[in-house]
Protein backbone atom coordinates (compact mmCIF):
# COMPACT_ATOMS: atom_id res chain seq x y z
CA UNK A 1 0.00 0.00 0.00
CA UNK A 2 1.41 3.55 -0.89
CA UNK A 3 2.16 5.92 1.96
CA UNK A 4 0.10 9.24 2.14
CA UNK A 5 3.69 10.90 1.74
CA UNK A 6 4.01 9.11 -1.88
CA UNK A 7 0.88 9.58 -2.93
CA UNK A 8 1.47 13.57 -1.91
CA UNK A 9 4.39 13.28 -4.01
CA UNK A 10 3.32 11.20 -7.01
CA UNK A 11 -0.14 13.13 -7.34
CA UNK A 12 1.88 16.75 -7.13
CA UNK A 13 4.71 15.63 -10.15
CA UNK A 14 1.76 14.45 -12.63
CA UNK A 15 0.76 16.40 -15.73
CA UNK A 16 -2.36 14.91 -17.68
CA UNK A 17 -2.53 14.56 -20.94
CA UNK A 18 -5.84 16.50 -22.83
CA UNK A 19 -4.43 16.07 -26.47
CA UNK A 20 -5.73 13.61 -28.80
CA UNK A 21 -3.20 13.35 -30.62
CA UNK A 22 -0.65 11.81 -27.72
CA UNK A 23 -2.79 9.11 -26.81
CA UNK A 24 -0.83 6.09 -27.21
CA UNK A 25 -2.29 3.61 -29.99
CA UNK A 26 -4.25 0.95 -27.79
CA UNK A 27 -6.58 -2.13 -28.94
CA UNK A 28 -9.13 -3.12 -26.68
CA UNK A 29 -10.48 -6.02 -25.42
CA UNK A 30 -13.21 -7.58 -27.05
CA UNK A 31 -16.36 -8.40 -24.71
CA UNK A 32 -17.40 -10.88 -27.22
CA UNK A 33 -14.81 -12.75 -27.19
CA UNK A 34 -13.75 -15.37 -24.39
CA UNK A 35 -10.23 -15.67 -22.77
CA UNK A 36 -9.27 -18.55 -24.85
CA UNK A 37 -10.18 -16.47 -27.96
CA UNK A 38 -13.57 -18.21 -28.64
CA UNK A 39 -16.24 -15.82 -29.64
CA UNK A 40 -19.31 -15.16 -27.85
CA UNK A 41 -22.03 -15.82 -30.40
CA UNK A 42 -25.30 -16.65 -28.16
CA UNK A 43 -27.28 -14.99 -25.79
CA UNK A 44 -26.51 -17.73 -23.63
CA UNK A 45 -23.04 -17.91 -23.86
CA UNK A 46 -22.88 -14.46 -22.51
CA UNK A 47 -25.30 -15.01 -19.81
CA UNK A 48 -23.67 -18.38 -18.39
CA UNK A 49 -20.37 -17.91 -19.53
CA UNK A 50 -18.72 -14.50 -20.52
CA UNK A 51 -20.43 -12.23 -18.28
CA UNK A 52 -19.37 -14.43 -15.24
CA UNK A 53 -15.54 -14.46 -16.72
CA UNK A 54 -15.17 -10.56 -17.01
CA UNK A 55 -16.79 -10.45 -13.46
CA UNK A 56 -13.92 -12.50 -11.88
CA UNK A 57 -11.34 -10.11 -14.33
CA UNK A 58 -12.81 -7.05 -12.90
CA UNK A 59 -13.08 -8.17 -9.56
CA UNK A 60 -9.42 -9.87 -9.26
CA UNK A 61 -8.04 -6.91 -11.25
CA UNK A 62 -9.70 -4.04 -10.25
CA UNK A 63 -12.34 -3.71 -8.07
CA UNK A 64 -11.32 -6.22 -5.90
CA UNK A 65 -13.29 -9.19 -4.48
CA UNK A 66 -16.23 -8.57 -1.45
CA UNK A 67 -17.74 -11.43 0.93
CA UNK A 68 -20.96 -13.19 0.58
CA UNK A 69 -24.19 -11.00 1.53
CA UNK A 70 -24.75 -10.75 5.47
CA UNK A 71 -27.82 -10.49 6.84
CA UNK A 72 -29.37 -7.91 7.76
CA UNK A 73 -32.05 -6.53 9.94
CA UNK A 74 -33.39 -2.48 9.95
CA UNK A 75 -34.68 -0.59 12.37
CA UNK A 76 -37.14 2.83 11.31
CA UNK A 77 -35.93 5.89 13.64
CA UNK A 78 -38.37 8.75 12.23
CA UNK A 79 -40.73 9.00 9.68
CA UNK A 80 -42.28 12.24 8.79
CA UNK A 81 -45.26 14.43 6.00
CA UNK A 82 -42.79 16.92 4.32
CA UNK A 83 -43.02 18.74 0.58
CA UNK A 84 -46.45 19.58 2.03
CA UNK A 85 -47.91 16.70 1.99
CA UNK A 86 -46.36 15.16 -1.25
CA UNK A 87 -44.28 12.79 -0.15
CA UNK A 88 -43.32 10.52 3.38
CA UNK A 89 -39.64 11.09 4.58
CA UNK A 90 -38.74 8.13 6.95
CA UNK A 91 -35.10 7.82 8.30
CA UNK A 92 -34.01 3.70 8.54
CA UNK A 93 -30.94 2.19 9.76
CA UNK A 94 -29.90 -0.56 8.31
CA UNK A 95 -27.54 -3.05 10.06
CA UNK A 96 -25.09 -5.26 8.64
CA UNK A 97 -25.25 -8.41 10.85
CA UNK A 98 -27.83 -9.54 13.14
CA UNK A 99 -25.89 -8.51 16.26
CA UNK A 100 -26.28 -5.89 18.65
CA UNK A 101 -22.88 -4.42 17.51
CA UNK A 102 -23.34 -4.83 14.01
CA UNK A 103 -21.87 -1.85 11.83
CA UNK A 104 -25.06 0.13 10.33
CA UNK A 105 -26.22 2.51 7.70
CA UNK A 106 -28.48 5.01 7.41
CA UNK A 107 -31.50 5.02 4.59
CA UNK A 108 -33.04 8.73 3.86
CA UNK A 109 -36.20 7.72 2.31
CA UNK A 110 -38.90 9.58 0.46
CA UNK A 111 -41.96 8.36 -1.27
CA UNK A 112 -44.65 10.26 -2.68
CA UNK A 113 -48.27 10.33 -0.90
CA UNK A 114 -50.05 9.89 -4.03
CA UNK A 115 -48.83 6.74 -4.83
CA UNK A 116 -51.50 3.83 -4.56
CA UNK A 117 -49.12 1.00 -4.86
CA UNK A 118 -45.31 0.59 -4.49
CA UNK A 119 -43.22 3.14 -6.84
CA UNK A 120 -39.76 2.79 -8.78
CA UNK A 121 -37.27 4.61 -7.01
CA UNK A 122 -33.62 5.76 -7.32
CA UNK A 123 -31.01 4.50 -5.17
CA UNK A 124 -27.32 6.24 -4.38
CA UNK A 125 -25.50 7.30 -1.91
CA UNK A 126 -24.39 10.78 -0.89
CA UNK A 127 -20.86 12.72 -0.18
CA UNK A 128 -21.99 15.38 2.74
CA UNK A 129 -24.06 13.45 5.33
CA UNK A 130 -28.14 12.48 4.34
CA UNK A 131 -28.92 16.34 6.05
CA UNK A 132 -26.91 17.90 3.67
CA UNK A 133 -29.59 16.99 0.61
CA UNK A 134 -32.35 19.32 3.14
CA UNK A 135 -32.17 21.92 5.02
CA UNK A 136 -35.04 20.56 7.17
CA UNK A 137 -33.47 20.62 11.26
CA UNK A 138 -35.34 17.35 11.96
CA UNK A 139 -32.89 15.32 9.64
CA UNK A 140 -30.77 13.83 12.54
CA UNK A 141 -27.27 14.68 11.83
CA UNK A 142 -24.31 12.03 11.34
CA UNK A 143 -22.13 11.53 13.72
CA UNK A 144 -19.32 9.67 11.92
CA UNK A 145 -16.10 10.57 9.86
CA UNK A 146 -16.69 13.34 7.26
CA UNK A 147 -14.05 15.01 5.24
CA UNK A 148 -12.71 18.36 5.19
CA UNK A 149 -15.09 19.02 8.64
CA UNK A 150 -14.38 21.32 11.19
CA UNK A 151 -13.68 19.76 14.96
CA UNK A 152 -15.21 21.91 18.29
CA UNK A 153 -12.73 22.58 21.00
CA UNK A 154 -13.86 18.93 22.81
CA UNK A 155 -13.04 17.15 19.69
CA UNK A 156 -16.87 16.75 19.12
CA UNK A 157 -17.13 16.85 15.12
CA UNK A 158 -19.77 19.53 13.84
CA UNK A 159 -22.08 18.88 10.87
CA UNK A 160 -24.78 21.47 11.47
CA UNK A 161 -23.25 24.25 8.88
CA UNK A 162 -23.69 20.94 6.22
CA UNK A 163 -27.66 20.89 6.26
CA UNK A 164 -29.01 21.37 2.86
CA UNK A 165 -25.78 22.57 1.19
CA UNK A 166 -25.96 19.51 -1.38
CA UNK A 167 -29.74 20.42 -2.26
CA UNK A 168 -29.26 21.03 -5.41
CA UNK A 169 -27.81 17.91 -6.72
CA UNK A 170 -31.08 16.30 -4.58
CA UNK A 171 -33.96 17.48 -6.26
CA UNK A 172 -36.10 15.35 -4.01
CA UNK A 173 -39.39 18.02 -4.71
CA UNK A 174 -39.19 17.41 -9.03
CA UNK A 175 -38.42 13.33 -8.01
CA UNK A 176 -41.29 12.95 -6.16
CA UNK A 177 -43.70 15.19 -8.45
CA UNK A 178 -42.69 12.80 -10.96
CA UNK A 179 -44.10 9.49 -8.77
CA UNK A 180 -40.63 8.21 -8.02
CA UNK A 181 -39.04 7.32 -4.71
CA UNK A 182 -35.72 8.23 -3.70
CA UNK A 183 -33.38 6.86 -1.35
CA UNK A 184 -30.05 7.86 -0.01
CA UNK A 185 -26.77 7.11 2.34
CA UNK A 186 -24.00 8.73 3.48
CA UNK A 187 -21.36 6.74 1.55
CA UNK A 188 -19.27 7.57 4.81
CA UNK A 189 -21.76 4.95 6.71
CA UNK A 190 -20.16 2.41 4.63
CA UNK A 191 -16.48 2.90 4.74
CA UNK A 192 -14.42 6.25 5.53
CA UNK A 193 -13.08 7.70 2.28
CA UNK A 194 -9.52 7.36 3.53
CA UNK A 195 -6.55 4.82 3.37
CA UNK A 196 -6.14 3.21 6.78
CA UNK A 197 -5.52 -0.41 5.27
CA UNK A 198 -8.51 -1.49 4.83
CA UNK A 199 -9.54 -1.83 9.02
CA UNK A 200 -12.78 1.18 9.06
CA UNK A 201 -16.32 0.74 8.29
CA UNK A 202 -17.42 -2.80 7.11
CA UNK A 203 -13.83 -3.53 5.78
CA UNK A 204 -13.41 -3.89 9.67
CA UNK A 205 -16.65 -4.84 10.47
CA UNK A 206 -17.12 -8.41 7.79
CA UNK A 207 -13.10 -8.29 6.51
CA UNK A 208 -12.67 -11.45 8.60
CA UNK A 209 -15.58 -13.07 6.92
CA UNK A 210 -13.55 -12.73 3.43
CA UNK A 211 -11.50 -16.17 3.23
CA UNK A 212 -9.73 -17.53 0.31
CA UNK A 213 -8.65 -14.05 -1.73
CA UNK A 214 -5.38 -12.94 -2.05
CA UNK A 215 -4.30 -9.67 -0.42
CA UNK A 216 -3.88 -8.23 -3.49
CA UNK A 217 -7.51 -8.88 -4.72
CA UNK A 218 -9.57 -7.83 -1.48
CA UNK A 219 -12.01 -5.70 -2.06
CA UNK A 220 -11.19 -1.64 -1.96
CA UNK A 221 -13.89 1.03 -0.84
CA UNK A 222 -15.57 1.16 -4.05
CA UNK A 223 -16.56 -2.37 -4.09
CA UNK A 224 -17.50 -1.59 -0.32
CA UNK A 225 -19.93 1.13 -1.31
CA UNK A 226 -21.22 -0.94 -3.55
CA UNK A 227 -21.65 -4.11 -1.15
CA UNK A 228 -23.48 -1.26 0.97
CA UNK A 229 -25.85 -0.23 -2.19
CA UNK A 230 -27.01 -3.92 -2.33
CA UNK A 231 -28.09 -4.53 0.99
CA UNK A 232 -29.41 -1.11 0.82
CA UNK A 233 -31.08 -3.17 -2.15
CA UNK A 234 -31.87 -5.83 0.17
CA UNK A 235 -33.95 -3.82 2.92
CA UNK A 236 -36.34 -2.57 -0.36
CA UNK A 237 -36.90 -5.52 -1.63
CA UNK A 238 -37.97 -6.76 1.97
CA UNK A 239 -41.22 -6.83 3.36
CA UNK A 240 -40.02 -3.93 5.81
CA UNK A 241 -40.53 -1.75 2.96
CA UNK A 242 -43.57 -2.14 1.43
CA UNK A 243 -43.99 1.64 -0.05
CA UNK A 244 -41.27 0.77 -2.33
CA UNK A 245 -40.72 -1.83 -5.62
CA UNK A 246 -37.23 -3.22 -5.03
CA UNK A 247 -38.14 -5.14 -8.38
CA UNK A 248 -37.69 -1.19 -10.12
CA UNK A 249 -34.94 0.41 -8.45
CA UNK A 250 -31.86 2.62 -10.12
CA UNK A 251 -29.15 3.10 -8.86
CA UNK A 252 -27.24 6.05 -9.55
CA UNK A 253 -24.12 7.87 -8.79
CA UNK A 254 -21.62 11.09 -9.40
CA UNK A 255 -18.10 11.31 -9.45
CA UNK A 256 -16.30 7.82 -7.17
CA UNK A 257 -19.92 6.88 -6.41
CA UNK A 258 -20.79 7.21 -10.05
CA UNK A 259 -18.32 4.31 -10.37
CA UNK A 260 -19.50 2.86 -7.93
CA UNK A 261 -23.01 2.81 -9.11
CA UNK A 262 -21.53 1.27 -12.56
CA UNK A 263 -20.17 -1.87 -9.95
CA UNK A 264 -23.11 -2.22 -7.64
CA UNK A 265 -24.70 -2.51 -11.19
CA UNK A 266 -22.36 -4.58 -12.67
CA UNK A 267 -21.75 -6.90 -10.23
CA UNK A 268 -25.89 -7.42 -8.65
CA UNK A 269 -28.09 -7.98 -11.44
CA UNK A 270 -31.04 -6.54 -9.52
CA UNK A 271 -30.55 -3.03 -10.11
CA UNK A 272 -33.56 -2.42 -12.77
CA UNK A 273 -31.42 0.63 -13.96
CA UNK A 274 -28.36 1.89 -14.02
CA UNK A 275 -26.40 5.63 -13.71
CA UNK A 276 -23.49 6.88 -14.26
CA UNK A 277 -22.83 10.82 -13.76
CA UNK A 278 -19.62 12.06 -14.70
CA UNK A 279 -17.41 9.06 -13.79
CA UNK A 280 -14.28 8.88 -14.88
CA UNK A 281 -11.15 6.74 -14.81
CA UNK A 282 -12.27 3.51 -12.97
CA UNK A 283 -15.62 4.39 -14.00
CA UNK A 284 -17.23 4.60 -17.13
CA UNK A 285 -13.87 6.17 -19.13
CA UNK A 286 -11.70 3.87 -21.24
CA UNK A 287 -8.33 3.66 -19.02
CA UNK A 288 -6.58 3.05 -22.25
CA UNK A 289 -6.70 6.30 -23.77
CA UNK A 290 -5.16 7.66 -20.53
CA UNK A 291 -6.71 11.51 -21.22
CA UNK A 292 -7.04 13.45 -17.83
CA UNK A 293 -7.07 11.01 -14.53
CA UNK A 294 -4.82 7.98 -15.74
CA UNK A 295 -4.98 4.34 -13.71
CA UNK A 296 -1.63 5.59 -11.97
CA UNK A 297 -2.82 8.79 -10.90
CA UNK A 298 -5.88 7.58 -9.59
CA UNK A 299 -4.20 4.70 -7.25
CA UNK A 300 -2.08 7.46 -6.10
CA UNK A 301 -3.79 9.69 -5.12
CA UNK A 302 -7.13 7.45 -3.61
CA UNK A 303 -5.22 3.99 -2.92
CA UNK A 304 -7.89 2.72 -1.09
CA UNK A 305 -10.50 2.90 -3.86
CA UNK A 306 -9.69 0.06 -5.75
CA UNK A 307 -7.61 -3.25 -4.83
CA UNK A 308 -4.04 -3.43 -4.59
CA UNK A 309 -3.68 -5.64 -7.83
CA UNK A 310 -4.91 -2.61 -9.96
CA UNK A 311 -0.94 -0.97 -9.14
CA UNK A 312 0.17 -3.19 -11.67
CA UNK A 313 -1.29 -0.91 -14.16
CA UNK A 314 -0.22 1.99 -12.94
CA UNK A 315 0.76 3.89 -16.52
CA UNK A 316 0.57 0.48 -17.84
CA UNK A 317 -3.58 0.49 -19.32
CA UNK A 318 -2.76 -1.56 -22.41
CA UNK A 319 -1.83 -4.64 -19.74
CA UNK A 320 -5.20 -4.53 -17.90
CA UNK A 321 -7.23 -7.55 -19.19
CA UNK A 322 -10.10 -5.59 -19.19
CA UNK A 323 -11.62 -2.00 -19.98
CA UNK A 324 -14.80 -0.02 -18.99
CA UNK A 325 -16.69 -0.81 -22.20
CA UNK A 326 -16.92 -4.33 -20.76
CA UNK A 327 -17.90 -3.33 -17.28
CA UNK A 328 -20.61 -1.41 -19.08
CA UNK A 329 -21.26 -4.54 -20.69
CA UNK A 330 -21.76 -6.40 -17.44
CA UNK A 331 -24.97 -3.87 -17.05
CA UNK A 332 -26.60 -5.63 -20.17
CA UNK A 333 -29.86 -5.85 -21.01
CA UNK A 334 -30.54 -3.54 -18.25
CA UNK A 335 -31.54 0.10 -19.17
CA UNK A 336 -27.85 1.93 -18.86
CA UNK A 337 -27.02 5.91 -18.67
CA UNK A 338 -23.52 7.48 -18.44
CA UNK A 339 -23.36 11.69 -18.54
CA UNK A 340 -20.33 13.42 -18.84
CA UNK A 341 -19.81 17.04 -18.52
CA UNK A 342 -18.07 19.42 -21.35
CA UNK A 343 -15.74 21.43 -18.41
CA UNK A 344 -14.49 18.13 -16.64
CA UNK A 345 -11.59 16.86 -19.04
CA UNK A 346 -10.28 14.86 -16.12
CA UNK A 347 -13.02 12.55 -16.74
CA UNK A 348 -12.72 12.19 -20.38
CA UNK A 349 -16.15 12.72 -21.99
CA UNK A 350 -15.38 11.36 -25.06
CA UNK A 351 -14.02 8.09 -23.25
CA UNK A 352 -17.48 7.62 -21.91
CA UNK A 353 -18.74 8.26 -24.63
CA UNK A 354 -16.73 5.80 -26.39
CA UNK A 355 -17.06 2.81 -23.57
CA UNK A 356 -21.06 3.24 -24.12
CA UNK A 357 -20.63 2.94 -27.82
CA UNK A 358 -18.49 -0.65 -27.72
CA UNK A 359 -20.69 -1.81 -24.42
CA UNK A 360 -23.47 -1.43 -27.35
CA UNK A 361 -22.18 -4.59 -29.52
CA UNK A 362 -23.52 -6.96 -26.07
CA UNK A 363 -27.05 -4.74 -25.62
CA UNK A 364 -27.52 -5.86 -29.37
CA UNK A 365 -26.89 -9.49 -28.82
CA UNK A 366 -28.90 -9.31 -25.79
CA UNK A 367 -32.31 -8.66 -28.27
CA UNK A 368 -32.23 -4.74 -27.43
CA UNK A 369 -31.45 -1.82 -29.68
CA UNK A 370 -28.48 -0.50 -27.48
CA UNK A 371 -27.71 3.27 -28.05
CA UNK A 372 -30.77 3.36 -30.62
CA UNK A 373 -31.24 3.22 -34.30
CA UNK A 374 -29.60 0.68 -36.49
CA UNK A 375 -26.54 0.75 -34.80
CA UNK A 376 -24.43 2.86 -31.91
CA UNK A 377 -23.43 6.61 -33.08
CA UNK A 378 -20.21 7.30 -34.72
CA UNK A 379 -19.72 10.56 -33.21
CA UNK A 380 -20.72 12.23 -29.88
CA UNK A 381 -23.66 14.05 -29.37
CA UNK A 382 -23.68 18.24 -29.27
CA UNK A 383 -23.86 19.10 -25.41
CA UNK A 384 -26.88 19.24 -24.39
CA UNK A 385 -28.58 16.73 -27.17
CA UNK A 386 -28.90 13.66 -25.44
CA UNK A 387 -28.84 9.96 -27.24
CA UNK A 388 -31.69 8.95 -25.22
CA UNK A 389 -34.01 6.28 -27.45
CA UNK A 390 -32.46 3.55 -26.89
CA UNK A 391 -32.05 1.09 -23.81
CA UNK A 392 -28.40 2.86 -23.50
CA UNK A 393 -28.60 6.47 -22.96
CA UNK A 394 -25.82 9.40 -23.09
CA UNK A 395 -25.69 13.07 -22.79
CA UNK A 396 -23.10 15.38 -22.67
CA UNK A 397 -24.23 18.80 -20.64
CA UNK A 398 -22.49 22.06 -20.50
CA UNK A 399 -20.83 22.85 -17.70
CA UNK A 400 -18.23 21.44 -14.70
CA UNK A 401 -18.43 18.31 -12.48
CA UNK A 402 -21.11 18.39 -10.92
CA UNK A 403 -24.77 16.06 -10.83
CA UNK A 404 -27.25 18.69 -11.31
CA UNK A 405 -31.32 19.73 -12.49
CA UNK A 406 -30.94 19.20 -15.82
CA UNK A 407 -28.80 15.67 -15.57
CA UNK A 408 -31.80 14.53 -13.16
CA UNK A 409 -34.25 15.69 -15.66
CA UNK A 410 -32.67 13.36 -18.43
CA UNK A 411 -32.63 10.43 -15.70
CA UNK A 412 -36.45 10.96 -15.40
CA UNK A 413 -37.12 10.85 -18.90
CA UNK A 414 -35.03 7.91 -19.01
CA UNK A 415 -36.50 6.02 -15.94
CA UNK A 416 -39.98 6.80 -17.49
CA UNK A 417 -39.52 5.09 -20.27
CA UNK A 418 -37.58 1.86 -18.75
CA UNK A 419 -38.50 1.41 -14.87
CA UNK A 420 -42.48 2.47 -15.61
CA UNK A 421 -42.62 -0.19 -18.30
CA UNK A 422 -41.28 -2.92 -15.62
CA UNK A 423 -43.69 -5.56 -13.93
CA UNK A 424 -43.76 -4.19 -10.55
CA UNK A 425 -43.75 -7.23 -8.12
CA UNK A 426 -46.23 -9.02 -6.71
Amino acid sequence: MLTAATCVSNATAFEPNYDESKIAPYKLPDPLVMEDGSAVTTPGRWENQRRAELLELFRKHVYGFSPEPCQIRSERVSEKQVLDGKATRSEVDVFFGSGDDAASMRLLIYVPTSADGPVPAFLGLNFQGNHSIDSDPSIQLNPGWFRNRGETTDGNRTTEAARGVAADRWPVDLIVSRGYGLVTIYYGDIDPDFDDGFNNGIHGALGDSLTGVEDESRWGSIAAWAYGLSRALDYLQSDQCPSIDGDRVAVIGHSRLGKTSLWAGASDPRFAMVISNDSGCGGAALSRRAIGETVGRINTSFPHWFNDKFNEYNENESALPVDQHELLALIAPRPLYVASATEDRWADPKGEFLSAVHADPVYRLLDTDGMGSDAAPEQMPSPDQPINEGVIGYHLRTGKHDLTEYDWRQYLEFADRHLRSSRPRE
